[in-house]
């Protein structure tokens, strides 16, 4: 009895022991796995936080308006001719709005007395000035009033963040209601086309009797482009960092990633639509303009041009440029 009442005692005291040692490399495993996850964390918040301001910081050099008209008569040599003639008789204007939230909103103006006008909208981190060889096109060879708005953070306009045309294609529409005619086309390159083509899914402005939308190199959605450069800039997976920086954009801008899209938006689109598209392009890979296309119902043209990169295809093709264009605007779609 002696034996057995000591043995018991020790067995209890070496169980002890053991759960002890247990605890204790159980908490040690816990707190490494807690500082993983820790890090983990910092660190997928912190590549999103790059990833964001990498691509939504607008260009530090916007506003430098000589800089522009050089890049674009390098170029479009053909358009300072057309430049002079519009400043000789004060042709070329430019206009400020005052958004709700008290940001000033900047367009270029040209207007020749027509009842037909067109808004063409520039590229991501770009401004209206360098796309001047479209509001030529529309002016000198096809008799249309021109407004050139500057998309948020773009140009003189107000701005910190770049909106990727979603919210942006509000925008738009108070520029069309401000300088609305009978008959308006919307043509937008890369993001402006992204933005018209976002806007045609929403209800358009009253008192346009024939609106039609020119879509050149537009993409998808913002998640779809976003990671593709994920892969082809830095050889990232789009998981976790794209689903992260989603979630910031939201947080501090009131739109993710997901619903910024030009795709979602054309599926439920009536207005007439022309796709352009390289096929070289692969910013905004050529596949894209395809699955825009086949979601777009009713009235519709498709033209991929042969050799072109992003946003080229007017420099590489501009005599067909105008012809495609000129017969969409022509057509009757009754």
């Amino acid at each position: 009895m002696h034996c057995s009442h000591l043995f018991v005692p020790l067995q209890a005291k070496k169980g002890t022991t053991i759960q002890q040692r247990l605890m204790k490399k159980l908490r040690n495993t816990l707190g490494t796995l807690a500082a993983i996850v820790v890090a983990f964390a910092v660190a997928d918040i912190g590549g999103a936080a790059y990833l964001l301001g990498y691509s939504l910081n607008p260009d530090p050099e916007r506003t430098d308006t000589a800089q522009h008209l050089r890049q674009l008569y390098d170029l479009y040599p053909e358009a300072k001719e057309w430049m002079d003639s519009l400043q000789r008789v004060g042709a070329l204007r430019d206009t400020f709005v005052t958004a709700a939230n008290g940001e000033r909103q900047h367009a270029y103006y040209i207007s020749n007395g027509s009842q037909r006008t067109a808004v063409v909208l520039h590229g991501w981190r770009d401004n209206a000035l360098k796309f001047l060889y479209l509001a030529r096109l529309y002016d000198r060879l096809l008799g249309y009033n021109v407004v050139m708005p500057e998309l948020h953070a773009h140009g003189l306009s107000n701005g910190e963040t770049i909106q990727m045309g979603w919210l942006d294609r509000k925008d738009v529409r108070h520029w069309m209601e401000l300088f609305r005619t009978d008959t308006m086309v919307v043509h937008g390159v890369s993001m402006g086309a992204a933005t018209a083509m976002m806007l045609s899914g929403d209800e358009p402005p009253a008192g346009i009797s024939d609106l039609r939308i020119v879509e050149d190199c537009g993409y998808t959605s913002v998640d779809d482009e976003f990671r593709g450069e994920l892969h082809n800039q830095f050889g990232l997976p789009p998981f976790p960092l794209l689903p992260t920086a989603s979630l910031l954009c939201r947080l501090l801008n009131g739109w993710d990633f997901e619903e910024a899209s030009a795709l979602r938006q054309v599926e439920k689109s009536q207005l007439p639509m022309l796709f352009i598209h390289g096929d070289s392009d692969t910013f905004v890979p050529t596949e894209m303009v395809y699955r825009l296309y086949d979601a777009k119902p009713g009235k519709k043209e498709l033209w991929v041009t042969r050799g072109s990169g992003h946003a080229q295809s007017y420099l590489d093709h501009r005599e067909e440029y105008v012809r495609h264009v000129a017969d969409f605007l022509n057509r009757s779609f009754q």
